[in-house]
């Protein structure tokens, strides 16, 4: 990267009074931060993409309506309890035209898809751990879950 643009870059991170800038162009990537003294500025050049690591959003109680743990006490002597293997939205269908891949009473076999759950923008297939008959669906349609939340009790 030309030095003229990191100049330019580093005076409009320090007038704007935006913390913090980062800038990729081909291979370069550049990131300026801006300390709270506002004054001074430190930029970071490298030849190669850093990794960006995210946190998972943290649950909040209060969203689901009704609380999974009274529901998986009871119903985890009657079965299986396939678990949520990430963080995601849980999807019972491939398409909301489409029907659900499974409906309570339905027979699984080990490997069956049984839900979709979108994480960062990617559809996961989560298939049937156990093969038995689909006793309860512990989640709704476009819900929010968290990793290892119980979704299906399957007997």
């Amino acid at each position: 990267m030309d030095l003229r643009k990191l100049k330019t870059l580093i005076d409009l991170v320090s007038d704007s009074g935006i913390s913090e800038l980062e800038v990729s162009e081909g291979e370069d990537k550049v990131r300026i931060v801006n300390t709270r003294g506002g004054s001074s500025s430190h930029s970071q050049p490298s030849s190669a993409p850093n990794p960006i690591v995210l946190s998972a959003p943290v649950a909040l109680e209060s969203y689901s309506p009704e609380p999974i743990v009274a529901s998986e006490g009871s119903a985890a002597t009657q079965g299986f309890t396939q678990k949520s293997p990430m963080v995601g939205t849980f999807y019972r269908s491939p398409n909301p035209d489409a029907p659900a891949f499974v409906n309570v009473g339905d027979t699984v076999t080990v490997g069956q898809t049984l839900c979709i759950i979108e994480a960062m923008k990617l559809l996961n297939e989560i298939e049937s751990e156990k093969a038995g008959i689909v006793k309860q669906v512990l989640c709704e349609n476009g819900q929010g879950v968290e990793f290892d939340q119980p979704l299906f009790i399957i007997a």
